[in-house]
């Protein structure tokens, strides 16, 4: 049974879980900290203008020797974190729409990034050695609710 972060009622919300994704811990943070509190169409539309490099993600987070995009300052186009926080994101309104909530009323009310199991690998090198290639997966985890 997977463990969330926080304990909510779960008559007025509803959850999704993307398990072990393989995208960047960091574009995963800077994202969960832009659509945190967002409606779920808003935050759907964010995504996708991120995804077709319409729209640039402003970093937050591990913004050190990031390049400035116009108007933002410091930021990037992260598209595969996107697409994947797109289909959490997703999933979390179908889930709503399933308990027979009103998915144009749903807004973030928490989310958050983290790290996932790290999958061993080893890259062969010169003279028998080797080095580790490890891959890290990252969480993600999204809770609706209601507004009022």
């Amino acid at each position: 049974m997977l463990r969330y972060s926080t304990d909510v009622d779960p008559d007025k919300t509803a959850k999704a879980y993307g398990y072990e994704l393989h995208c960047s811990l960091k574009d995963s943070k800077n994202l969960a900290y832009a659509i945190r509190g967002m409606k779920t169409e808003d935050a759907k539309k964010y995504l996708e203008e991120i995804i077709i490099m319409k729209r640039p993600l402003r970093a937050v987070f591990h913004n050190g020797k990031r390049a400035h995009q116009k108007g933002i300052g410091p930021g990037s186009y992260p598209k595969k974190a996107a697409r994947y926080l797109l289909k959490t994101v997703e999933n979390a309104a179908n889930n709503a729409e399933y308990k027979g909530f009103d998915t144009d009323n749903m807004k973030i009310a928490h989310i958050s990034a983290y790290n996932g199991r790290i999958i061993k690998g080893i890259m062969p090198r010169a003279h028998g050695r080797a080095t580790d290639k490890n891959r890290i997966t990252t969480n993600i985890e999204i809770i609706l609710e209601e507004v009022e």
